[in-house]
């Protein structure tokens, strides 16, 4: 743990952000302008399965560029800040703009908006943050249509890679099929990365454990409160995607063809694993505090053992000298020649005797 930036320095993000508390009093479906430097480039992918077509845009492209007969396109947005770039996503593909307003607030939990000709899709990409040792998360927003899907980040940097290199390189169904398996890629990259998530945080139960074993109090109960919280995060990027994934493989929406369906029930699978794998790490905080807490309790009774047994060793003593110690004039023992040798042998005698006793008794 030394040589690490503890992941508590970073500060903590409110529960509500001040994105929402900027909406406060204003219309439903008004977008937010940008802040200073938040407009993003956006990258833009024309495939089919004999070749593909990759571009860079500083704004956004007319239909035509997009919207391709014979391919599919995908274009990604890294910024959500854009108010004119939202406001012509949403003239060329009919977006409502609530579905805008969802899209730039990015606070929104997993769900799913189904339309007669696109479907809106909202998650949380996690990513593990090395450096703070904590998560990082992010909303992801999907617009899936006929031949196309346009995904939108709050920020640069994502988990697509993976997918980028497949289109590149043609591996694999993902340019021999539609739009639907496009979008079902991007979701299943983004669920894979939960996984590692979860590894993450099951090898700092490895770093608790050491540390109540190590009586390491002060840093078992910061490293436990941050494990907590990230599980919080994690707990509410999981859950609510587990009930937007089973509302998605029931859609009625015709873009998405029912060899994909199935592997939407994939991702549905791996998504309850996620959850149950996350009730388990709570399971085991719960334990790791109550042995924590046995283990503290144990300690103060072993002190406590101490400290009464040398009470108690002290009280016949006590008495001994608290007798010699009275100020009478005529005490035999006084004007005794052995008498001061003779009660520290008494004395010696009875704190052996009782350390003995103590010891055929089992109390240390």
């Amino acid at each position: 743990m030394k040589g690490k930036k503890s992941s508590l320095a970073r500060k903590r993000k409110p529960v509500i952000s001040s994105h929402r508390l900027k909406r406060i009093g204003l219309p439903p479906g008004i977008l937010l302008p940008p802040e200073a430097g938040q407009v993003k480039p956006l990258s833009l992918f024309c495939f089919n399965e004999t070749g593909y077509e990759e571009r860079t845009y500083d704004s956004l492209p007319d239909i035509a560029t997009i919207r391709r007969p014979g391919t599919v396109s995908w274009l990604n947005i890294e910024s959500v800040a854009d108010v004119p770039l939202l406001e012509g996503i949403g003239s060329m593909f009919s977006v409502h703009p609530l579905i805008l307003e969802d899209i730039q607030n990015t606070e929104q939990r997993p769900k799913i908006e189904e339309f007669s000709d696109h479907i809106y899709l909202s998650f949380k990409m996690l990513t593990w943050n090395e450096e703070l040792n904590a998560i990082d998360a992010e909303q992801v927003s999907l617009l899936l249509g006929d031949g196309f899907v346009v995904s939108f980040q709050e920020k640069p940097g994502d988990v697509f890679d993976p997918i980028r290199e497949r289109i590149r390189s043609g591996k694999g169904k993902l340019r021999k099929e539609g739009a639907d398996y496009l979008a079902y890629a991007l979701l299943d990259s983004v669920v894979d990365h939960y996984f590692l998530i979860l590894e993450a945080l099951d090898l700092r139960f490895d770093v608790m454990e050491d540390l109540i074993l190590e009586k390491r109090q002060a840093e078992f109960l910061r490293e436990i409160h941050v494990q907590r919280r990230e599980l919080i995060t994690l707990k509410r990027a999981v859950w609510p995607l587990r009930d937007m994934l089973n509302m998605l493989r029931k859609t009625e929406y015709q873009g998405i063809k029912k060899s994909t369906r199935i592997f939407f029930k994939d991702i549905y699978d791996h998504v309850i694993q996620a959850e149950e794998m996350t009730d388990v790490f709570r399971e085991m905080i719960a334990s790791l505090l109550e042995y924590n807490s046995s283990e503290t309790n144990n300690t103060m009774s072993n002190v406590m053992k101490v400290l009464t047994m040398i009470s108690t060793i002290f009280i016949p003593l006590s008495f001994i000298v608290g007798l010699y110690g009275m100020n009478f004039k005529w005490m035999p023992e006084l004007q005794w020649k052995y008498g001061y040798p003779m009660v520290l042998a008494i004395i010696v005698t009875i704190v052996v005797s009782m350390l003995l006793y103590f010891r055929k008794k089992r109390w240390f």
